[in-house]
């Protein structure tokens, strides 16, 4: 198994009988972790969802519209960037996918067009989200304006702080961003507030889960909506590298929705190593950290079974990482079992790292990453890939929303 902890021999251990992993069983389990633990008055919105969205999404009708949005709306498909400088710092050969691209700045658009075809097919008129970096709201308001629904955003209170430019754009679109005072007023408190909100409202609401987390059916939804980003990338890498499959695929994962969809394509190849960054924040072991694999132990939150930051006790400890994206205690079920069965590694990265690796990629290819795909670049100070490997990285954001944290740290 490959539980990192800081200082720890970075290994990539070999897997047997590799079975699909990538897909949970009816129960919604990814092995041990996953299934819905949920209050009674959610059942209902919860078994409509899961009775209905496999029969939706894999229709002709709904495929063709949200092919057709992800191409005419969203910008897809993201290119695939040889980064010739990064290539030849780290001495081999390294390829960028795109995702800051996208409209709204990040992958999230993927997942907002279709969870809001699927709650249109559902008949909701009201759209509810939580954020941390505040992409996922932007991407949600964005959907919401489109289709002309009621948007409302959970975010945590310090958050609306650190990512002033993304709130100002859910409210310039539209939506009603709420603060969640409660708790170290981050990602885990709005998801709590717009979980209270989806009991209150179980007829008429949708509720956008941004990444591969909540209770079943949702991290499959999700990681189902996203994995257009591997399936490109198999296609892309064929045109320029002449195979489908690279050595490894590095992606950041806080919940894990951009490096789901990363790895989607490529769980079941045996010959391509999935590496997740996490975000260590002062370091693994300081108490200000959000490296859930590291330290994790599995618990329910949000309505799976996974690996979370807790006492001895049970209870959840507040997480703590300078990128708002990755503040978060726990993961998607996914990523539990991609650990636990030894089929992926994740890599922790602390808050200095990221701001290195962020700042090399400005000077380097003059590109200004989110600072949580900068925790995904820094896997490179970590790990060493040989000369011949290609190696592709999943660019999940752009840095604007980060100036403000970026430009305390110019010299």
């Amino acid at each position: 198994m490959s539980y990192l902890a800081e200082n720890q021999d970075l290994d990539f251990p070999s897997f047997k009988n590799l079975e699909s992993l990538r897909t949970p069983d009816p129960d919604g389990f990814y092995g041990q972790f996953g299934g819905a633990f949920i209050p009674e008055m959610l059942h209902p919105n919860v078994e409509e969802l899961r009775r209905c969205y496999l029969d939706i999404i894999e229709s002709e009708a709904f495929q063709t519209e949200f092919r057709a949005l992800l191409k005419d709306y969203a910008g897809r498909a993201t290119p695939l960037y040889f980064a010739k400088r990064l290539s030849e710092r780290y001495g081999t050969k390294i390829y960028l996918k795109r995702e800051d691209l996208c409209h709204t700045g990040a992958h999230k658009i993927n997942n907002t067009i279709g969870q809001i075809l699927l709650a249109q097919r559902l008949g909701k008129k009201r759209i509810i989200a939580e954020t941390g970096a505040g992409q996922h709201g932007v991407a949600t308001a964005t959907v919401c304006a489109l289709m002309g629904l009621e948007c409302i955003v959970y975010m945590g209170a310090l958050d609306i702080e650190r990512q002033a430019p993304n709130v100002a754009r859910m409210r310039m679109l539209g939506a009603t961003v709420v603060p969640a005072v409660s708790g170290n007023q981050t990602l885990k408190d709005a998801t709590n507030e717009a979980i209270r909100d989806w009991i209150c409202n179980p007829v008429d609401t949708h509720y956008i889960i941004g990444s591969v987390v909540g209770p079943h059916p949702y991290p499959d939804l999700v990681a189902r909506l996203q994995s257009v980003i591997s399936e490109e990338i198999r296609v892309q890498l064929l045109e320029k590298e002449g195979i489908a499959n690279p050595a490894a695929v590095i992606a950041c994962v806080g919940g894990g929705s951009n490096a789901a969809g990363a790895f989607y394509h490529f769980i079941e190849e045996k010959s391509v190593r999935l590496i997740g960054s996490e975000a260590a924040g002062h370091g693994v072991h300081t108490g200000e950290t959000a490296a859930t694999i590291a330290l994790g132990k599995p618990g329910i939150l949000h309505g799976s079974l996974s690996m979370l930051i807790q006492n001895g006790d049970g209870q959840v400890i507040e997480p703590y990482s300078i990128s708002a994206g990755l503040d978060y205690p726990g993961v998607g079920p996914l990523h539990a079992q991609l650990a636990a069965s030894g089929r992926a590694s994740f890599v922790p990265v602390t808050d200095d790292e990221a701001l290195a690796a962020a700042f090399q990629l400005a000077r380097l290819e003059g590109i200004i990453p989110a600072l949580e795909s900068a925790h995904a670049l820094a896997v490179f100070e970590k790990v060493k890939f040989e000369k011949e490997d290609i190696v592709v990285l999943c660019l999940s954001g752009r840095g604007d929303k980060d100036l403000g944290t970026y430009t305390k740290f110019l010299l």
